[in-house]
């Protein structure tokens, strides 16, 4: 046997140990609180299996293969575990700016409390400044070692259970549009901050507005230079768009093909051609999309990743998930999906095929819009000229 396949033994091992049984059920009708609960609960879990964050560098508890990490994602995947929606923007888009431009204080203070949960929420977008985040309007003016910050932010995911925010405010409203932004570590308890949740298309209100009046930042939670925030957060959005897509390829190969199998399956569809052609397709384009995820942590890891390649991934991800979720719609019929409730810790893949489709569609905005992404490939990708 292979370290690899002991490896996956090892993991299916746990997973059949570890998984607990009937917790879609149970979390369908979970309070915040309780949602909140199991996901600190089944965090802690994967934490004390050594699963929690294998992304982050050896030092701070991970180092694992890309090889052993796309075999993590599968068996978790297979077993149907709940997925960390609640630790997403902590163990991702936190833990990657901490490494990529925090001081090692910053890093100390803030690395072991997300392992010991923490939450983080990112504030980035604004009600005028979604795709074209430059334009942000909140304000940060200096006054001694603090900064005192206005404005507001929109779709910070997960806000209301936020402990610290990633938060882009504007410091030389004199500066061109990306040269007079900085990047902070806002604490979510510091007074003059208001959260407001937003009900999406499918009931839930994991989106929020934030609101900041007078907020104090002291200056050591500056994180890089003052005024090259826009540069901070590219490391930011890079998570975003590409290395959090690792785990989401295995879970859309895994159990969201198996799911649309099964729905075609129970449709009476799999003796259509056209059906059975259109798995085929899907099939190959995941087999792609896990090629794809595997090659830009690899080169991430190395150190040579290409601007574009992280664009690249979290738009084939985005619009293939549209595609499956329409198609998995489409063959079981709306008549399938006279419950409409969402297990609160299992993201698109809730078992009800409407529900993720109409979910679906938040995939192509979040981290730049699709037309982002397609204009970031052209420029830095294909180095055509802008315009």
């Amino acid at each position: 046997m292979t370290s690899i396949d002991q490896f996956r033994a090892d993991v299916r091992a746990w997973c059949a140990e570890h998984v607990p049984a009937g917790w879609r059920e149970a979390q369908a009708g979970a309070t915040d609180a309780e949602f909140v609960a199991f996901q600190q609960w089944w965090f802690g879990e994967l934490r004390s299996a050594g699963y929690a964050v294998p992304h982050w560098p050896a030092e701070w508890g991970g180092g694992m293969p890309v090889a052993e990490q796309a075999v993590l994602y599968s068996e978790l995947a297979a077993h149907d575990a709940p997925r960390l929606v609640l630790q997403f923007v902590s163990l991702h888009h936190a833990a990657t700016t901490l490494l990529a431009a925090g001081t090692e204080e910053q890093r100390r203070r803030h690395l072991p409390a997300i392992l010991d949960g923490e939450i983080w929420v990112q504030g980035f977008s604004e009600p005028e400044a979604g795709s074209d985040l430059a334009s942000l309007r909140t304000s940060a003016r200096r006054a001694g070692d603090t900064f005192i910050v206005n404005g507001q932010k929109l779709w910070a995911s997960g806000a209301a259970h936020a402990d610290w925010c990633l938060l882009l405010a504007r410091t030389d409203p004199d500066a061109p549009k990306r040269k007079g932004i900085s990047y902070f570590l806002l604490d979510m308890k510091t007074p003059g901050i208001e959260v407001r949740p937003i009900k999406n298309a499918v009931g839930e209100s994991h989106f929020c507005e934030i609101f900041l009046t007078d907020v104090q930042i002291p200056a050591a939670n500056l994180i890089g230079p003052q005024n090259a925030g826009w540069q901070v957060a590219q490391s930011t959005l890079g998570a975003e768009r590409g290395l959090t897509m690792l785990e989401l390829a295995e879970r859309l190969g895994n159990a969201g093909f198996r799911w649309l199998l099964e729905a075609c399956r129970a449709a009476g569809a799999l003796e259509d051609s056209l059906v059975t052609d259109r798995l085929a397709a899907f099939e190959t384009e995941i087999a792609a999309l896990r090629a794809m995820t595997a090659r830009l942590v690899s080169s991430h890891d190395a150190g040579g990743t290409d601007p574009a390649d992280a664009s690249i991934v979290k738009l084939y991800y985005s619009e293939l998930l549209q595609r499956m979720t329409d198609f998995g719609t489409e063959v079981s019929g709306l008549r399938a999906h006279a419950v409409l409730r969402k297990p609160a810790s299992s993201g698109w893949e809730s078992g009800a095929w409407l529900l993720d489709f109409i979910g679906s569609w938040e995939w192509t905005i979040p981290g730049g819009s699709s037309e982002i992404q397609r204009t970031i490939i052209a420029e830095r990708g294909l180095g055509l000229p802008r315009g």
